[in-house]
């Protein structure tokens, strides 16, 4: 085949066969994502967690709450793998229960810190102008509060045995991070040929934004809002044992982890499995993270 020949070829065609459609990023991605084992492995394990949050009862039978004084501290026996805690209650049905706050937190967290951060970003981005001024100095000023330190302030005052106070407080903080990647993505693909084509023709800003911007903007937000997830479930770990983040009667591996610290000589066994729950939990969404940055970005490919 001549040369000629091969650029009158559309994109995916091959020689004397049928003509394919050009794959997008996401599609490409997707296809990297399969073949790859860590998102694999991380994928099965967050479904995992994701279910067992869910629905608990699936692999427990043993109420959470209900203790036994007299088993104080105990270690494993038939039907309690994982022994008792201080309180006497059952460390292996803790262990489970306690996935439900912790992932609950993380995606609620995450959705929250991606649609006020994205939104936020994206028309600053777009805009430009006083707006882009007012997110780039109100963003400064969260990047300098400490993440603990605001924690313990504002979840002090801020009461309540629901995750929904933690949830607000991680998004409270988080959204500049997602606003500035955001901002620069959305700066980046409003030069871009094709927007700029499009706006010849004369195309609306909403066309613009949510047509052409939007859609190629995106990838980045998502890249490091999956990696983000990890981050912010260790966070409420770190709260709940500091006393200001979840409390009980809410189940919380943060919880478990402060309960267990003291004891930690005498009864290992109330601190290993909470914390090795947590840890796995964690490292799992980060290899998530890892896995999709690298598919979305073709230059790690």
């Amino acid at each position: 085949m001549d040369e000629g020949a091969a650029l009158e070829l559309p994109y995916g065609g091959t020689p004397g066969g049928p003509v394919g459609r050009p794959r997008s990023l996401w599609s490409d991605a997707w296809r990297e994502l399969r073949r790859n084992p860590v998102f694999l492995v991380s994928a099965l394990l967050i479904l995992f967690l994701v279910v067992i949050s869910l629905w608990p009862q699936l692999i427990v039978s043993t109420d959470p709450l209900a203790c036994d004084l007299g088993k104080s501290q105990q270690g494993s026996e038939p039907g309690h793998p994982f022994g008792y805690d201080t309180q006497g209650c059952d460390v292996y049905a803790r262990t489970v229960y306690g996935a439900r706050a912790s992932v609950t937190v993380g995606i609620c967290a995450t959705l929250g810190v991606a649609l006020l951060g994205g939104i936020a970003g994206g028309l600053a981005g777009f805009f430009g102008g006083w707006a882009d001024a007012v997110l780039s100095r109100t963003a400064d000023v969260f990047f300098g509060i400490p993440v603990v330190l605001g924690g313990l302030v504002f979840l002090s005052v801020v009461t309540g045995t629901t995750v929904w106070p933690v949830v607000g407080f991680i998004v409270l903080l988080g959204w500049p991070q997602i606003a500035r990647i955001a901002r620069g993505a959305v700066l980046t693909a409003k030069e871009a040929d094709y927007v700029q084509a499009a706006r010849a023709l004369g195309a609306g800003n909403t066309r613009l934004l949510l047509r052409h911007v939007a859609p190629n903007a995106v990838a980045p937000v998502i890249v490091v809002a999956t990696i983000a997830l990890g981050t912010y479930i260790a966070l409420e770990a770190t709260l709940s044992f500091l006393g200001v983040g979840l409390r009980p009667p809410t189940v919380s591996w943060g919880i478990d982890i402060s309960n267990a610290a003291p004891q930690i000589r005498n009864a290992p066994h109330m601190l290993l499995w909470p914390a090795g729950a947590l840890s796995l939990t964690v490292l799992a969404f980060i290899m998530l993270g890892d896995a999709v940055r690298d598919a979305l970005d073709p230059r790690l490919r």
